[in-house]
């Protein structure tokens, strides 16, 4: 990584592939240390205070001996997506702050996980909640378990806060209709990542580079080693994006969505050109 972007090895770098990157400006690799929560983080806080990385070391691999972490955001994150980088291998762990109407276990967001690797639902055993069960606040997030706080293990953390005009999550409810739901994000997206809360429904990404023209078809799915796929269809809009698809992986009737959106740059930090 460098001032003006980064270098790619041999296996990013193949001839004759394309590749597609999506990239977050934090702090400019200026790190710090966190001490608000129970458990010293390092940080790295983007100036919008809606994203951030963080960083911090796991305790116990037993449920129940819960930490806090510090996130250094301005105010308790939407979204959190988390996962070991050194140590045991593991899955990545997902917080929403918002599931809409969809059943959920335990009294809040919380008490729930989404899976970014697998087309799982929705995950709501109350034996093993690995955001604690503890809604985010504006200085910390909690973690439990094996995989958010294993003993010894290294875990990495992306961090988002709604900001209006840059960063966006929420629901939607999909109708079966090609003439489907319109999520007002009150900016232009130029990244969507969209999953069905029930098991079978892949994560989706939309964006404006691979996609730069409407209808926006094209998708990768983190949840697989597939290329590109074909015939996931939204607009993407001036203010927020619609969907053109009564597919199951974007809006089947009835089931709930949640969805994460950039606009291409905060207004306020916006570059010029």
């Amino acid at each position: 990584f460098n001032s003006t972007g980064y270098t790619m090895g041999t296996y990013y770098n193949q001839s004759g592939n394309t590749y597609a990157s999506w990239s977050w400006r934090a702090n400019g690799g200026t790190t710090s240390t966190n001490t608000q929560g129970s458990e010293d983080s390092t940080v790295q806080v983007d100036p919008s205070g809606g994203f951030s990385i963080v960083k911090w070391t796991g305790t116990s691999d037993s449920w129940g001996n819960a930490i806090t972490v510090g996130h250094g955001l301005s105010s308790a994150p939407n979204v959190i997506l988390g996962k070991k980088y050194l140590g045991n291998a593991d899955e990545w762990q997902c917080f929403f702050s918002d599931y809409g109407g969809a059943s959920i276990g335990g009294s809040n967001a919380a008490s729930n996980s989404m899976v970014l690797n697998s087309t799982a639902a929705v995950y709501t055993n109350q034996s093993y909640k690995g955001f604690g069960g503890v809604m985010p606040t504006s200085t910390v997030f909690t973690v439990d378990g094996n995989n958010l706080n294993g003993a010894s293990d290294t875990i990495i953390a992306y961090c988002f806060a709604n900001i209006e005009g840059y960063i966006k999550s929420g629901t939607y409810v999909g109708n079966g209709n090609a003439d489907n739901s319109f999520v007002y994000t009150g900016f232009r997206p130029a990244f969507v990542l969209t999953k069905g809360v029930r098991s079978g429904d892949g994560w989706n990404i939309h964006d404006d580079a691979t996609s730069p023209s409407n209808v926006a078809d094209t998708v990768l799915q983190p949840n697989t080693a597939n290329a590109e796929l074909s015939n996931y269809n939204i607009d993407i809009l001036s203010n927020g994006f619609k969907v053109r698809d009564a597919d199951g992986d974007l809006g089947s009737n009835g089931v709930t969505y949640i969805y994460l959106a950039f606009a291409e740059n905060p207004f306020q930090y916006s570059l010029a050109r």
